[in-house]
């Protein structure tokens, strides 16, 4: 093993022994390891090696706490499986640190101070209440809800403990619970630290660009988010706050030998679809169909009407919830495929994803079009299309949460998740959360 310098602090001297990094650590997760609070937190952006410094302190508590048993755990198992313990693994690999797995009962047992370590995700908080621990840890615990992390705290209570200690890491998200707690006012015998942007510099030697490509798909406000670990209350404001009348309504005319994008939102009441086509680089919308009280071959009939004479490709998009049979043996993509056939359509794909995004993965996306961090403008909408604009203009958060207010205006949000469900296919990605497949320290 490369040699390391060991890291201070006040636990036992066989286990600075027993330890040590085999990188220096990074100045922010050092500050971390160090607290000496019961309750302790890591706020960081992305890639400023949270997910490692969880992992660290999890295999330091349980020399820390021999024999005694703790929990690691995040919002859902596969988070926890394939960012948490795979981070962990590679720690406990590096660390020349054996143990024992038990998958079915999700549990690890570390050899040698003979500690045990509960796997759990924390979907169904309930289910968290049990017996006494001596310390818990938890991965993105801003993406989880604050009744899990309640349920863990009143856990803490091994009396046989020689340190009981609790803690997270994560990325902020507003100002939620997470950040009440642990930023804004925090609890008594709580500390935090916040590592500072670009401060990880293992990540930036092996993909310099790192930061550079993440600033040309995420927008102004989620880059700060993100990427500068910023505490924003981005949702106190408009969802699609990165659109502007003055920016992005421009006139543009229909080719009818280009590609032709039609875009559907399954929506009765109303039934919503856009129409999307490319202009140097930009996506352009071109059109929107909104019919109240509508079925989805009604839809069809409109656009037939409109693009009868379409020559070029069609490519449909939309939501995945149209996958789904309904009580006539059919679905609705298949009733748009059958239709649009039938009405001599030919050059015709069908771009659906298995399933939808995460609405706020999916709005995100969006914002990033409209208006990237580099501030360059990729999607543009003909004034005409007045629904989407109001969309745009008008759907809001619900107060104190990252929820899409679809109560105050039951017309609102259906054209603009029209969009999103495109867009999202032609731009999204695989949500990761946490550092899955890098050694930050």
């Amino acid at each position: 093993m490369r040699s390391a310098s060991h890291l201070q602090s006040n636990v036992q001297g066989d286990l600075l022994e027993r330890l040590c990094w085999v990188y220096t650590p990074l100045p922010s997760q050092a500050h971390f390891l160090s607290l000496s609070t019961r309750i302790k937190g890591f706020s960081g952006p992305v890639g400023s090696g949270k997910s490692a410094a969880l992992a660290f302190e999890a295999l330091r508590q349980t020399f820390v706490n021999r024999d005694r048993q703790g929990l690691l755990a995040a919002p859902t198992f596969p988070m926890l499986r394939d960012a948490t313990l795979a981070t962990l693994f590679r720690a406990t690999d590096d660390q020349d640190i054996d143990f024992e797995h038990r998958k079915a009962d999700g549990e690890l047992t570390i050899k040698g101070p003979e500690s045990v370590i509960l796997l759990r995700s924390l979907e169904e908080p309930e289910r968290l209440r049990g017996t006494n621990l001596a310390w818990f840890g938890i991965d993105e615990l801003s993406y989880a809800r604050q009744e899990a992390w309640l349920r863990l705290e009143a856990r803490l209570r091994d009396p046989r403990a020689e340190r009981l200690c609790g803690f997270g890491v994560w990325t902020p998200q507003g100002h939620d619970w997470v950040y009440k707690k642990f930023i804004h006012e925090p609890v008594g015998g709580y500390g935090c630290v916040k590592a500072k942007a670009f401060e990880n510099r293992f990540l930036l030697e092996r993909t310099p660009d790192y930061y550079e490509r993440l600033e040309s798909s995420y927008d102004p406000k989620f880059y700060r988010q993100e990427v500068l670990g910023e505490y924003l209350n981005s949702r106190a404001d408009r969802v699609y706050y990165c659109f502007d009348r003055k920016v992005h309504l421009v006139v543009h005319r229909y080719d009818p030998a280009k590609l032709l994008i039609w875009s559907l939102d399954f929506n009765v009441a109303p039934m919503s679809s856009v129409l999307l086509q490319r202009h140097e680089g930009c996506l352009v919308v071109i059109d929107e169909i909104v019919l109240d009280r509508a079925t989805t071959e009604e839809a069809c009939m409109e656009f037939e009407n409109r693009y009868r004479r379409h020559a070029g490709a069609l490519e449909i998009f939309g939501d995945a919830s149209g996958r789904n049979m309904h009580t006539t043996g059919t679905t609705d993509y298949k009733t748009v495929q059958a239709y649009l056939y039938k009405a001599g359509f030919r050059n015709l794909k069908l771009r659906v994803a298995p399933g939808n995004p995460p609405v706020l993965s999916r709005v995100q996306k969006v914002n990033a079009l409209l208006t990237n961090a580099l501030g360059e403008v990729r999607l543009e909408i003909d004034p005409h299309c007045v629904e989407l604009i109001k969309d745009f203009e008008e759907v809001l958060f619900k107060p104190d949460s990252g929820v899409v207010d679809k109560v105050r205006d039951p017309r609102r949000t259906h054209v603009s998740d029209a969009l999103g469900y495109a867009i999202w296919t032609l731009f999204g990605d695989k949500v990761r959360v946490g550092e899955v497949d890098k050694r930050l320290f």
